[in-house]
């Protein structure tokens, strides 16, 4: 593929993972973007204002769910890769407002899903050859790890909230569209993201912005709740390789091999902006407020990379150490960025049934 000039459809650009993944692309030589994002309040386009006027890259502005525009748009742009990364993704707002997650990360799928068989059934030769849908998962569908053990690509679904069950129905709708229309559908699964241009609701943005403000850091429970934590530009680096070289009807797990605690993700932020950002005779592990948990708290997820880094070559570039350092750095460099976000969002919690 990367012989001539490929066409990406990347959904949800402009929000954490997709706007990490267009940047990526641009990096890349012959390839050309569209961003298909319907900006809703977790989107920011200032995320991909190093983009804006070049000349392979264009932005269009739609719901994933309205089939009309989502099927103009792809007959537009003849994409070779559709990237479908469009989701609501925020576990607290799912269990207050599930409606939302069923719409997008659903009804959106099966759209996206439709159009893009349309367009394959038109194509002839090597452009249908070199066709792929990548849809972009969670591995929250896998449900709750024990102590031990990592979740592989052959683990057994087993959503826990709204969200992830949305998520794990879209999974099944694309598989089942590679089964039945023959699709070219390659499905991957992620630990969770962390890195630059991350929308402050998420616990590693929120606790830095917080930290740095002086406010308190919220840590649900006991904060014992344990997550693999992947940096963000290494997943949009697995991701361009998954949609070009993965192999159509397979599933990829992408992780960092970094598993923490949320206390230990707080307690790490708050020593490194004590070394940056030191306020004289106080440490900011002393801002840690442990808060009610949310209902049904997934205890530890962690990601089999193996088939990723073995089939494919991949591998993850920062450690956890290396990537949350910079990551702190990110944030206490680009206020710009992130000051406009925190006046109209000041980091409440979003979202919890009552």
């Amino acid at each position: 593929m990367s012989q001539q000039n490929l066409r990406v459809m990347v959904t949800g650009g402009s929000g954490f993972i997709g706007s990490a993944v267009c940047r990526h692309l641009a990096g890349q030589n012959n390839v050309a973007i569209l961003n298909y994002d319907k900006l809703t309040y977790a989107a920011s386009q200032a995320s991909l204002a190093m983009l804006e006027g070049k000349a392979d890259y264009q932005f269009v502005q739609g719901d994933v769910a309205d089939a009309a525009l989502v099927s103009a748009t792809i007959k537009a742009f003849r994409p070779d890769v559709v990237m479908h990364l469009a989701a609501e993704s925020h576990v607290d707002r799912s269990i207050t407002g599930p409606g939302e997650f069923i719409q997008t990360n659903i009804v959106g799928t099966y759209v996206m899903l439709q159009a893009a068989l349309e367009h394959w059934r038109g194509l002839e030769g090597e452009d249908k050859d070199r066709f792929r849908f990548h849809h972009i998962s969670t591995d929250e569908v896998f449900g709750s790890l024990g102590a031990e053990g990592l979740f592989s690509e052959t683990t057994p679904y087993d959503p826990r909230s709204p969200y992830s069950a949305s998520k794990a129905s879209s999974d099944h709708l694309a598989r089942a569209w590679g089964h039945t229309y023959g699709l070219p559908v390659v499905v991957s699964n992620c630990s969770n993201n962390y890195g630059p241009y991350h929308f402050p609701e998420k616990l590693i943005p929120l606790v830095t912005l917080n930290a740095l403000e002086g406010k308190p850091l919220p840590v649900y429970g006991k904060g014992d709740n344990v997550r693999d934590w992947l940096h963000v530009e290494d997943h949009a680096r697995a991701l361009h390789l998954i949609a070009t070289k993965g192999v159509p009807g397979e599933s990829y797990n992408v992780g960092g091999r970094n598993e923490r605690t949320n206390l230990q993700v707080v307690e790490a932020i708050c020593d490194i902006l004590d070394e940056l950002r030191p306020i004289a005779g106080q440490s900011r592990r002393d801002l840690i407020t442990f808060v009610t948990d949310r209902p049904g708290h997934d205890a530890r997820y962690a990601i089999d990379a193996t088939k990723l880094e073995t089939e494919l070559g991949w591998r993850a570039q920062e450690t956890f150490d290396t990537g949350l350092r910079k990551t702190v750095q990110w944030y206490l460099d680009n206020e710009a960025w992130w000051g406009p976000l925190r006046e109209r969002y000041a980091g409440q919690r979003l979202g919890l049934a009552k």
